[in-house]
């Protein structure tokens, strides 16, 4: 037999917790409704402000906001996990940055079209 080595098993391990705890409070919330369940008459709530302003804030925000938590997972993971040098949290901090550089004139198209499409 092989031997898992302890990253996979600290994946693994957290993964079934969280599924685990997501499965329990969905049955907890089947058994035991608190209210009736209605269905929602919008899926994406009325947009704040208009104009081109207001849309690259949040194609910036939203971006700067995946770019913080994917760092702060990597850097959390491969500093204190698995002990990785310098280096590789240097590649794992720029990395990201140069795809969300090339990625965010895409995601700003699409939101823009999005957007146009709403109204």
């Amino acid at each position: 037999m092989l031997p898992v080595s302890l990253n996979i098993t600290l994946m693994l391990s957290g993964y079934l917790l969280v599924m685990g705890y997501l499965g329990l409070g969905l049955l907890i919330m089947r058994r035991h409704p608190t209210r009736p369940w209605t269905a929602a008459r919008r899926l994406a709530p009325a947009p704040a402000g208009r104009g081109w302003p207001e849309l690259v804030r949040r194609v910036v925000g939203t971006a700067l906001g995946g770019y913080m938590l994917l760092v702060a997972v990597a850097v959390g993971y491969y500093h204190g996990v698995a002990h990785l040098g310098r280096r590789f949290l240097l590649s794992a901090v720029t990395g990201p940055a140069l795809l969300i550089g090339i990625t965010l004139p895409a995601f700003l198209l699409t939101s823009w079209v999005a957007t146009r499409r709403r109204r």
